[in-house]
């Protein structure tokens, strides 16, 4: 094993705190959360103490997890702890809408929490506070007048909890409407189908804990060091195991290169080396990098054929599609030499164990469920599903995601991944003791086609911004 050894340990011949690099001011960002803060820190501290982590979709509870020891914080969580601890803002500041649309996202989010319903009637120039019995009777008078078919209801993926969501596609059902959508179904839906025709399931096959401990550790389009900053701490672990990691990504992203975790002492000193090894695929080059690995890994007859042969179906179909392309196709559409992949493919081939990391770099393409069904054809290849310190990790971006999709927040399934059919349909009927429809109804974006064309009378939206995300 000896190709697999990390030398991520070693403290670097640098500066410390990483003076002259490219790296998080994390000490800095914290005496800035502490003054936007400062008026209500006991109550902050109370909730980084005892509540569940509202940023990224790791989640740890309180100040710890049940991966590792030790305190277990991120910027991505202490950032948002204002969302929790500001104090409302003033009826005044909504009196004129003209001039909040030239005020961006962060400017309006200082502004202080929503305190009342306020509401806004054609013609009026902002808007104007009304009594929570009073929004409530507006809503439910649009609500009555609304036919299911022309009603639409869409939720973010962030800072709500799995009650929320449950109830919310529960109202939308009882109403007698599929039209329920939730944001993360657009990051990684091609996840959910690509994982779900493959695997039989469209979940993770690991945990977290997989990270510490395994052979390799190998990360597709995501930059886990940016957008969920909690995991550099599993990766510093892992390499301390002496995991060795490998991106493939178009973009050599700084935070994988080094990262300074401030909770780990050495590491918040001097850094600490994530990435082993870069491979720079051309974007949309992931699925011709892959093959091109198999494709080596069948030539150095280093498939776990006794894996395939039990507990797979389909290996001389994929077999034949190799043999079908050429190494010239498979260079010009990676973007990568022969020499790269085979690389990839020996350091792979010795490895015992394996965990594949992967996000939106894979499933924001055209293609994305066939990017994650390449990536099951590559663990499935050498057997590394099943087994501790192995498998695949989809990783996601916001703290309601998982369970959003859980809960049925999605026009085609109901709670629990259930598909809206007509079976299903007399099941929750049944457990609901009302009659739901069968048929899925729209995603999103069929939702505002829909309303362009006048068939859609109202949109009960909590959270999200579609004038600034689907433009």
């Amino acid at each position: 094993m000896g190709t697999l050894k990390s030398n991520d340990t070693r403290l670097s011949r640098v500066m410390p705190f990483g003076v002259g690099q490219v790296k998080p001011h994390h000490f800095r960002e914290m005496a800035a959360v502490v003054w936007e803060n400062k008026t209500e820190l006991r109550y902050a501290w109370d909730i980084l103490r005892r509540g569940v982590c509202d940023g990224c979709s790791l989640g740890p509870y309180g100040l710890r997890d049940d991966v590792m020891d030790g305190i277990h914080l991120c910027m991505s969580r202490l950032k948002l702890l204002q969302l929790n601890t500001m104090r409302e803002f003033k009826a005044s500041a909504l009196s004129d809408a003209n001039r909040l649309q030239y005020v961006g996202q962060e400017r309006l989010r200082s502004l202080g929490r929503l305190p009342f319903p306020f509401v806004r009637r054609k013609g009026d120039k902002g808007f104007t506070r009304v009594s929570w019995e009073e929004a409530v009777g507006l809503a439910a008078q649009a609500i009555r007048r609304s036919a299911p078919q022309r009603m639409g209801f869409f939720a973010t993926s962030r800072g709500l909890t799995n009650e929320v969501y449950y109830v919310f596609q529960k109202l939308a059902r009882t109403l007698g409407t599929n039209n329920v959508d939730l944001c993360s179904r657009l990051c990684h839906a091609a996840s959910v189908y690509g994982l779900k025709a493959t695997l039989g399931a469209a979940a993770p096959t690991c945990s977290l804990s997989d990270f510490i401990g395994a052979d390799l550790l190998v990360i597709f389009g995501s930059d886990l060091a940016n957008n969920q900053p909690v995991t550099t701490k599993y990766m510093y672990y892992a390499k301390k195991k002496g995991t060795r990691i490998m991106v493939v990504n178009p973009m050599r992203e700084y935070g994988l290169e080094r990262y300074w975790i401030p909770s780990v002492l050495p590491s918040a000193l001097f850094g600490t080396k994530l990435m082993d090894d870069f491979f720079q695929v051309r974007v949309g080059g992931d699925i011709a990098f892959i093959n091109g690995v198999l494709k080596a890994l069948i030539a150095m007859n280093r498939l776990d054929k006794e894996f395939v042969a039990g507990h797979t179906r389909g290996y001389e179909e994929l077999d034949a599609t190799l043999e079908q392309q050429p190494w010239e196709m498979l260079e010009e559409r990676s973007g990568l030499p022969r020499l790269e992949m085979e690389r990839f493919a020996q350091i792979y081939s010795v490895a015992r164990t394996a965990v594949f990391v992967y996000s939106m770099g894979l499933t924001q393409h055209e293609f994305g469920v066939d990017n994650v069904k390449a990536i099951v054809n590559l663990a499935l290849a050498r057997g590394m599903l099943g087994r501790q310190k192995c498998g695949i990790m989809p990783i996601r971006g916001h703290s309601g995601v998982q369970g959003g999709g859980e809960c049925g927040s999605e026009p085609d399934r109901f709670p629990g991944g259930f598909q809206v059919n007509e079976e299903n349909a007399r099941r929750f009927s049944n457990l609901w003791r009302h009659p739901l429809t069968s048929t899925p109804g729209l995603r999103v974006p069929e939702m505002i086609e829909a309303a362009h064309k006048g068939e859609m009378e109202l949109l009960y939206s909590i959270g999200g911004n579609l004038l600034e995300t689907m433009p």
